[in-house]
């Protein structure tokens, strides 16, 4: 899945949905990417899309772009680091 301006949603990215700017993705079962509270035994069965956590509203499954979802920082990944 990718965010409304084209970049491609990854786990542990900082998202903004309404008022709500501290939603972070979980697991992209897209990319067959899970964290381990969310693994993809769990999740893997939805078949397609990403789930992010948000404080306010709770898990939110995404299967298509939603032009309110917007990324607001990128979660530093260990090849990120090199």
């Amino acid at each position: 899945m990718k965010y409304a301006d084209g970049q491609e949603v990854r786990v542990g990215d900082r998202v903004r949905l309404g008022d709500d700017s501290d939603g972070v993705v979980v697991c992209s079962i897209d990319r067959d990417e899970y964290t381990t509270d969310h693994p993809k035994a769990q999740w893997a069965y939805l078949e397609a899309g990403v789930m992010i956590h948000f404080p306010k509203f709770g898990l939110i499954h995404f299967v298509e772009s939603d032009e309110n979802l917007v990324l607001v920082s990128r979660a530093m990944r260990e090849s990120d680091a090199d």
